[in-house]
């Protein structure tokens, strides 16, 4: 019998992908928000695809805002962008 996988949809391109392709974006309950590496942070979670091109269609529709329910510096978008390039 095969193990199943799990699987997370991307905030941005809204497809259905195995949840280690993707990214963790949390908001914790201190309203921090940070990528989330080891997919286990305790808080609202929101997946992302692993790419350049996904995350700036996420900043143009505000899909993070709606996700986490809070506006986002401009700040804390241009630091998330450089640490998922960078991962890629």
């Amino acid at each position: 019998m095969q193990k199943k996988i799990p699987l997370r949809m991307c905030i941005a391109c809204r497809t259905m992908q195995p949840k280690k392709n993707l990214v963790r974006i949390v908001k914790n309950n201190e309203n921090q928000i940070f990528l989330d590496a080891s997919f286990k942070a305790n808080g609202r979670g929101a997946y992302i695809c692993n790419n350049q091109t996904c995350f700036d269609k996420c900043i143009k529709t505000k899909a993070l805002n709606r996700a986490f329910k809070c506006e986002i510096s401009q700040d804390l978008l241009e630091n998330l962008k450089e640490n998922i390039v960078k991962d890629n």
